[in-house]
C-alpha cells in the first residue's frame, strides 16, 4: 500500500504536467523501495502501455494524430527496444544507474528545446516528407533503444523527431507521440519480461497509483499560468535524475 499511495501522489504531479512519468518511477522504486533498476525498467516500461493507451485514444478523436506515421515510427522503434531491453540486462547495475539518470537530465534539455525554440518556430506545413520511410526508421530505431535500454518512455526525443525530421504539426507530434510509444513500451516491457526483470505484482501497485493519481492531476494542469506548467514539466526529469544520482 506504501507504493500505491506514493504512485497515487507521483500520479497526480505527473497528471498535472502531462509526463509519462517512467524515469520517476525508477527512480522512486529504486532509491525509496530498494527495487533492483533492471525490475524497475520493466516494470515503468510495462506500466507506460496503459498509461499511453487512454491518451492515444483520446488524440486520435481529436484528429491529433498521424497514423500512418505512428505506425512506422512504432514498429522500428518496438523493434530496437526489444533489443535495447537485452542490452540493459548486461549492463552493470551501477553503471545503469548513471546512464539512466543522465538520459533523464538530457530529456529535459531535449523538453526546453521542444517547449520554448521549437514552438516558436514557423512550421513549413508544406514539409517534404520524401522518403518517409527512412526518416521514420531513423526517428524510431533511436528512440526505441533509448527506451528499451534505459527504460525511460523517449516522449521529448520523439516529438523532436517527429517535428524536425518528419515534419508534423506540434499538435501532430504529440498525439503521434502517444502512439509511437505504445509499440516501444510493449515490446520493451516484453523484452523486460522475458529475462525475468518484471514484477507482476509491482506493476499493478505502481499502475493502481499512477492511473488514479494522473486522473486527478489532470484536473489542475488549466488552472495555473503556462510558464509554470512549462517550467514543472522540465524540473520533473531534472529531479528524477538527481534523485536517481544522490
Amino acid at each position: 500500500m506504501v507504493i500505491t499511495f506514493t504512485m497515487l501522489l507521483l500520479g497526480i504531479l505527473l497528471g498535472f504536467v502531462g509526463a509519462g512519468g517512467s524515469g520517476f518511477i525508477i527512480a522512486l522504486l529504486t532509491v525509496m523501495f530498494g527495487v533492483p533498476i533492471h525490475t524497475a525498467l520493466g516494470t515503468s516500461l510495462a506500466a507506460m502501455v496503459f498509461t499511453t493507451l487512454a491518451g492515444a485514444y483520446s488524440h486520435y478523436q481529436q484528429g491529433n494524430i498521424d497514423v500512418k506515421t505512428g505506425l512506422a515510427v512504432g514498429g522500428f522503434g518496438a523493434f530496437t527496444a526489444y533489443i535495447g531491453s537485452g542490452i540493459a540486462v548486461w549492463i552493470p547495475v551501477d553503471l545503469l544507474h548513471w546512464l539512466t539518470a543522465g538520459m533523464l537530465l538530457l530529456s529535459a534539455v531535449m523538453l526546453v528545446v521542444r517547449l520554448f525554440i521549437v514552438n516558436k518556430k514557423d512550421r513549413n506545413q508544406s514539409f517534404v516528407r520524401s522518403r518517409l520511410f527512412v526518416r521514420s526508421a531513423f526517428v524510431g530505431i533511436v528512440c526505441g533503444i533509448l527506451s528499451g535500454t534505459f527504460g525511460i518512455g523517449s516522449a521529448p526525443f520523439i516529438q523532436i523527431g517527429l517535428l524536425t525530421i518528419l515534419g508534423l504539426t506540434v499538435q501532430k507530434s504529440v498525439g503521434t507521440t502517444m502512439l509511437v510509444i505504445l509499440p516501444i513500451a510493449l515490446a520493451g516491457g516484453v523484452g523486460y519480461y522475458l529475462e525475468g526483470f518484471l514484477d507482476v505484482l509491482l506493476l499493478l501497485q505502481v499502475l493502481l497509483g499512477t492511473m488514479v493519481g494522473s486522473f486527478i492531476g489532470a484536473k489542475f494542469t488549466n488552472f495555473v499560468p503556462l510558464p509554470v506548467l512549462k517550467g514543472a514539466m522540465v524540473l520533473t526529469p531534472i529531479i528524477a535524475g538527481a534523485i536517481l544520482l544522490f
